[in-house]
Protein backbone atom coordinates (compact mmCIF):
# COMPACT_ATOMS: atom_id res chain seq x y z
CA UNK A 1 0.00 0.00 0.00
CA UNK A 2 2.98 2.46 0.79
CA UNK A 3 3.94 2.03 -2.74
CA UNK A 4 0.65 3.28 -4.71
CA UNK A 5 0.60 6.21 -1.94
CA UNK A 6 3.96 7.36 -3.06
CA UNK A 7 3.10 7.00 -6.38
CA UNK A 8 0.33 8.64 -5.94
CA UNK A 9 1.44 11.55 -3.57
CA UNK A 10 4.03 13.33 -6.47
CA UNK A 11 1.47 13.28 -8.61
CA UNK A 12 -0.98 14.81 -7.14
CA UNK A 13 1.71 17.56 -5.76
CA UNK A 14 2.71 18.38 -8.79
CA UNK A 15 -0.82 19.10 -10.07
CA UNK A 16 -1.20 21.37 -7.05
CA UNK A 17 0.91 24.09 -7.42
CA UNK A 18 -0.51 24.31 -10.66
CA UNK A 19 -3.62 25.32 -9.79
CA UNK A 20 -2.63 27.36 -6.82
CA UNK A 21 -0.18 29.39 -9.71
CA UNK A 22 -3.74 29.65 -11.20
CA UNK A 23 -4.93 31.06 -8.29
CA UNK A 24 -2.54 32.88 -7.03
CA UNK A 25 -2.50 35.37 -9.85
CA UNK A 26 -6.49 35.96 -9.87
CA UNK A 27 -7.20 35.99 -6.04
CA UNK A 28 -5.55 36.79 -3.01
CA UNK A 29 -6.55 35.04 0.70
CA UNK A 30 -6.95 38.30 2.95
CA UNK A 31 -6.95 38.72 6.87
CA UNK A 32 -9.53 40.86 7.92
CA UNK A 33 -8.49 41.33 12.30
CA UNK A 34 -10.55 43.38 14.65
CA UNK A 35 -9.45 45.56 17.34
CA UNK A 36 -9.92 42.50 19.76
CA UNK A 37 -7.57 40.65 17.71
CA UNK A 38 -10.45 38.12 16.16
CA UNK A 39 -9.63 37.42 12.57
CA UNK A 40 -11.95 36.75 9.22
CA UNK A 41 -10.57 35.34 6.30
CA UNK A 42 -11.82 36.48 2.90
CA UNK A 43 -10.65 35.24 -0.54
CA UNK A 44 -10.98 37.93 -3.50
CA UNK A 45 -10.29 39.03 -6.34
CA UNK A 46 -7.44 41.34 -7.40
CA UNK A 47 -9.39 43.74 -9.42
CA UNK A 48 -12.22 43.10 -7.04
CA UNK A 49 -13.68 46.64 -5.36
CA UNK A 50 -12.70 46.05 -1.45
CA UNK A 51 -16.59 47.35 -1.08
CA UNK A 52 -17.21 43.45 -1.33
CA UNK A 53 -15.25 42.26 1.41
CA UNK A 54 -15.91 45.10 3.64
CA UNK A 55 -19.86 44.81 2.91
CA UNK A 56 -19.10 40.95 3.81
CA UNK A 57 -17.27 41.21 7.16
CA UNK A 58 -20.21 43.71 8.45
CA UNK A 59 -22.75 41.18 7.36
CA UNK A 60 -20.59 38.29 9.31
CA UNK A 61 -19.75 40.57 12.38
CA UNK A 62 -23.71 41.83 12.51
CA UNK A 63 -22.06 45.32 12.09
CA UNK A 64 -23.60 48.20 10.89
CA UNK A 65 -20.83 49.16 7.81
CA UNK A 66 -20.97 53.11 8.51
CA UNK A 67 -19.52 52.37 12.48
CA UNK A 68 -16.44 50.99 10.73
CA UNK A 69 -13.20 52.05 9.42
CA UNK A 70 -11.01 49.70 7.18
CA UNK A 71 -7.51 49.94 7.17
CA UNK A 72 -4.74 48.75 5.20
CA UNK A 73 -1.14 49.77 5.91
CA UNK A 74 -1.96 52.49 8.09
CA UNK A 75 -3.76 53.89 5.68
CA UNK A 76 -8.17 53.96 4.55
CA UNK A 77 -9.47 52.07 2.65
CA UNK A 78 -12.15 53.34 0.04
CA UNK A 79 -15.23 50.87 -1.06
CA UNK A 80 -14.39 51.40 -4.65
CA UNK A 81 -10.69 50.39 -4.42
CA UNK A 82 -9.33 47.06 -5.22
CA UNK A 83 -6.58 44.81 -4.11
CA UNK A 84 -3.89 45.22 -6.95
CA UNK A 85 -4.50 49.19 -6.47
CA UNK A 86 -3.47 48.70 -3.35
CA UNK A 87 -0.08 46.69 -3.57
CA UNK A 88 -2.03 44.02 -1.23
CA UNK A 89 -0.08 40.51 -1.61
CA UNK A 90 -1.83 37.26 -0.83
CA UNK A 91 -1.82 36.83 3.38
CA UNK A 92 -2.07 40.84 3.71
CA UNK A 93 -4.05 41.72 6.76
CA UNK A 94 -6.95 44.42 7.06
CA UNK A 95 -7.48 46.24 10.05
CA UNK A 96 -11.11 46.98 11.05
CA UNK A 97 -11.12 49.83 13.46
CA UNK A 98 -14.54 50.79 15.17
CA UNK A 99 -15.01 54.72 13.59
CA UNK A 100 -15.34 56.74 16.99
CA UNK A 101 -16.75 60.41 16.61
CA UNK A 102 -16.92 62.73 19.01
CA UNK A 103 -15.35 62.95 21.68
CA UNK A 104 -12.96 66.18 22.75
CA UNK A 105 -14.65 67.35 25.23
CA UNK A 106 -12.65 69.00 27.92
CA UNK A 107 -15.63 69.24 30.75
CA UNK A 108 -14.75 66.91 33.44
CA UNK A 109 -10.92 68.69 33.85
Amino acid sequence: MSGMGAGKGPQSEDQKPNMADQSQSNQLNIKVKNQEGNEVYFRIKRNTELRKLMTAYCDRQSLDPKSILFLFDGRRIHAEQTPDQLGMEDCDEVDAMLHQTGGGGFGDI
